[in-house]
């Protein structure tokens, strides 16, 4: 299928029943590997680019609701049948209601938001028909700011009791960390207590109140982005920030937490490079599930609410925020969330500017609603602007239940060509390719591992300069050579050798696993039995667009040894059938390993201030061993390129790109056996994304307890 639009009320297909537990078969490191598989149509490649697909590398399941999209209130053309056949055939699934920050003014009885305008035909009832038209599900934000836990309720009743509408994701509030707490004040808050606790203790209220009308609501807690204001900062009077006091309280009540991404990075290629700085910022907020949720962070989604490429000005309707869309929300999906939401449908006209040749209207709307900045008017109501085309793009890569894996490229062009993929519940591969060049061509060799292509020439919808949104380009590539255009996407679908693949075993995708323990060089994991007859199942580790096996088992747990102590995984369980086929990969699992709690050598590594971009941090070293220690170097790693050290003071530091060497001061270099005393030191850094805590520390070369 070429574009594959959104047939209306689709569901992602129950997953089979697992299995009773077997007992492991444990086996030590492996360097075993998936096959490499040139494409079946040209062997010999002669791009600038090459792009491997891991078919074995798992990323996660497309969700009904992958592909949102905001609505509000004020937009008199949200409800257009229009509307809802663009949403259709772009693939997407969930629509946010009632508008951003409108939502913690809005009520929804009488359709109104006091000191605020609602268009005509924007109440709850109406945005359900273009809900339905759609075939997609809303998310609906229940009032924080000025309505109480007794209106959601109501809300929720309405809804899923009266009017059997079946509501599943409800948050709770919009943007409340900017109701003033940190200083900067835009949502609405009548709650005297603006503090992070009041919200935790809300969101538990509204929590209860909704689920005890119907419980099969799921409920969502706003969040900040990790490493985006204000995320670190810690208000007078909290005994927190943000993320923390709001998860330490509530991790057990919420179905999901929300996050809004707006990089503001200047737009263009800037906008482009920063989608790097997204895997880790997910990475870190499911550590925060992780700490806080333990056993329940599992079943906790994350939802990107809103994204877009700035948050109110620049460049937002021209190509590069095309482009931008649909790498944004393909890396976002491949990090574990489960629904992202563009800002917005309609929004309105802002700067104008003119972007290689195009005239950018300054829109954060992925449809024009026609309106004008001075002389200069946009098109006519809902013609799509670029970013409504790069969502389009990812739509067509594949259906709710099909699996996406790993992809990327290599080679001298290979920074200007990202790649996305998708393996399809009928075996065939459904390929992104991103030419992020504004001015050169490139041609991409493309290689499968785990996956072998049919030599006939794949189905293409391309997006380049000069096409009206994305058209039918088949004849263009084959299964194992595109040439990209510049500033342009394109989808291959790409089908197997009949008789090859995932589609062709006998076996379904085994359950996902989980640790069932984690210490500092061996790992335990669980998984519920795949369907079928299993010959065997195979732990495999992604190392990028290749995969290692880690070990085997002709039951459904496993135990993974010789792992460095501290270090992160991701793996993919696949079970082999009796003719030894591969099924799909399970959904993928991250962990990290534990440090030694035989070590003679202990660090805490604590963060004491944070202000979104920078932080303050204090160490604490200690020698946990029956001898003097006296002089000292700590090393140890950032686990994100853009972390670093700017000032210190009780020990000597120096950085070697991600490696961080910390030497004794000159009043600190005795550590007395048996913990007898601590030597510590601080430091003031600098993150541009993420700022995870460090893993491993090593002492004179021994790798440390890690504490507190």
């Amino acid at each position: 299928m070429l574009f594959r639009s959104r047939p209306a009320g689709r569901r992602r297909p129950l997953a089979g029943a697992a299995a009773a537990l077997a007992v492991a078969a444990a086996l030590p490191l492996s360097v075993a590997a998936l096959p490499l598989s040139p494409a079946a149509a040209d062997p010999v490649g002669g791009g600038d680019v090459t792009v491997t697909v891991d078919a074995g590398a798992g990323l996660g399941t497309l969700d009904p609701a992958a592909l949102g999209a905001n609505t509000a209130i004020w937009d008199s053309a949200m409800n257009d049948p229009a509307v809802a056949a663009l949403y259709r055939a772009a693939g997407i699934g969930a629509l946010r209601y009632p508008g951003g920050s409108y939502a913690d003014t809005y009520h929804w009885v009488d359709n109104s938001a006091p000191g605020g305008y609602v268009a005509p035909g924007t109440g709850f009832d109406a945005f359900m028909g273009t809900v339905r038209a759609t075939g997609a599900q809303p998310i609906l934000i229940a009032n924080y700011g000025s309505g109480t836990a007794q209106e959601a309720a109501d809300w929720v009743r309405y809804a899923n009791v009266t009017k059997g509408y079946g509501a599943k994701y409800w948050e709770i509030g919009n943007e409340i960390y900017g109701n003033g707490v940190y200083g900067s004040g835009w949502e609405h808050d009548t709650h005297t207590d603006k503090s992070p606790d009041q919200y935790a203790r809300e969101v538990k209220a509204y929590a209860a109140a909704m689920k005890a009308v119907d419980p099969s609501v799921k409920i969502g807690a706003v969040l900040t982005m990790p490493g985006n204001w204000p995320d670190g900062i810690v208000a007078a009077g909290d005994s927190g920030d943000w993320n923390h006091t709001v998860l330490a309280a509530v991790a057990h009540d919420v179905d999901f937490v929300s996050v809004h991404w707006y990089p503001n990075a200047g737009g263009g290629d800037r906008s482009l490079d920063a989608v790097r700085q997204l895997p880790g910022e997910l990475r870190e907020v499911r550590d925060l599930l992780d700490r806080y949720a333990g056993a329940d962070s599992a079943r906790i989604g994350i939802a990107m609410t809103e994204v877009n490429s700035d948050s109110g000005n620049g460049a937002l309707t021209s190509r590069p925020n095309g482009l931008f869309a649909a790498e944004a929300v393909s890396t976002a999906l491949e990090n574990g969330v489960f629904t992202v939401d563009w800002w917005d449908t309609h929004n309105g006209a802002g700067p104008i500017s003119t972007v290689n040749g195009e005239t950018d209207y300054g829109d954060m709307g992925m449809l024009s609603n026609g309106s004008c900045t001075g002389a200069v008017c946009e098109p006519a109501v809902h013609t799509p602007f670029a970013p409504y085309y790069g969502i389009k793009a990812v739509g067509a890569l594949g259906d709710p239940g099909d699996t996406m894996v790993a992809a990327a490229p290599a080679g001298p062009a290979g920074a200007e060509v990202s790649a996305h993929a998708v393996l399809r519940a009928d075996g065939s591969l459904g390929v992104l390719l991103l030419n992020r060049s504004a001015t050169a061509q490139h041609v991409v060799d493309l290689r499968y591992t785990g996956f072998t292509a049919d030599a006939a020439a794949p189905a293409v919808l391309r997006w380049a300069p000069g096409d009206t949104g994305p058209v039918d380009a088949t004849g263009t590539a084959t299964a194992a050579s595109a040439t990209l255009a510049p500033y342009s996407l394109t989808v291959l679908t790409v089908r197997p050798q009949a008789g090859t693949g995932s589609s062709a075993s006998a076996v379904g995708a085994p359950g996902t696993p989980r640790t069932a323990s984690v210490g500092a060089s061996t790992v335990a994991l669980e998984w519920p039995a795949a369907t079928g007859a299993v010959d065997r199942y195979e732990v495999y580790e992604q190392l990028g667009t290749h995969t290692q096996l880690l070990g085997s088992s002709t039951g459904t747990s496993a135990t993974l040894y010789n792992l460095p102590p501290g270090s992160r995984h991701t793996v993919n369980v696949l079970a082999r059938d009796r003719a030894g086929r591969l099924s799909r990969p399970s959904v993928p699992l991250a962990f990290t390993t534990g440090t030694p709690a035989d070590s003679t050598c202990a660090v805490s590594y604590r963060l004491t201030a944070g202000w979104g971009n920078g932080f303050v941090a204090d160490v604490a070293v200690s020698n946990l061993g029956p001898a003097d220690v006296d002089g000292w170097t700590l090393d140890f790693d950032w686990p994100s390129a853009g972390q670093s050290v700017g000032s210190w003071w009780n020990a000597n530091v120096t950085a070697a790109g991600q490696h961080v060497r910390v030497t004794n001061g000159s009043g600190n270099a005795r550590l007395a056996p048996d913990g007898g005393t601590a030597a510590s030191f601080g430091f003031v850094g600098a993150n541009n994304g993420a700022n995870p805590s460090p893993t491993v520390f090593r002492l004179n070369g021994t790798v440390c307890r890690t504490v507190g």
